[in-house]
C-alpha cells in the first residue's frame, strides 16, 4: 500500500479551524456587548446573582460554546501535528453541537435585545 503525502492539508485545516474560532469569538463578543448594554431587568432567574437574566444566560451560553470550540480546535490541531487521520466522530459531533448552540444563543440574544 502506498503512503499518501498529506502535503499542506493539515496546516490549512488548522488555519481554517482557527479562523472559524476567531469569527465565533466575535459573535461571542457581540452577545456580551448586548448583555452589558441592555437595560437592567428587575427579575433575576437565580437569586443572589444580579444581572443573570435571559441576556445573561445567553452570554454565559455563548462563552461556554466558545470554550468548547476552543478546546476542539486545540485537540484537532494537536491531532494534525501527530498525523493526518480524519477527525473522530465524537469531535465532529461536539463541534457541530457547539456551533449550533452558539448560533441559537446569538439568535436568542438578538430576539431578547431588540
Amino acid at each position: 500500500m502506498e503512503v499518501r503525502d498529506p502535503g499542506l492539508q493539515p496546516e490549512r485545516t488548522t488555519l481554517a479551524w482557527r479562523r472559524t474560532l476567531i469569527s465565533l469569538v466575535v459573535v461571542d463578543l457581540f452577545i456580551w456587548r448586548s448583555w452589558l448594554m441592555s437595560e437592567p431587568s428587575t427579575g433575576n432567574l437565580v437569586a443572589g446573582l444580579p444581572g443573570l437574566d435571559y441576556q445573561g444566560i445567553c452570554a454565559l451560553m455563548a462563552a461556554a460554546a466558545t470554550i468548547v470550540l476552543a478546546s476542539v480546535v486545540w485537540v484537532r490541531s494537536r491531532q494534525l501535528h501527530v498525523g493526518n487521520e480524519a477527525a473522530s466522530a465524537r469531535l465532529v459531533l461536539v463541534s457541530t453541537l457547539a456551533v449550533m448552540g452558539l448560533g441559537a444563543t446569538a439568535i436568542a440574544a438578538i430576539a431578547l435585545g431588540g
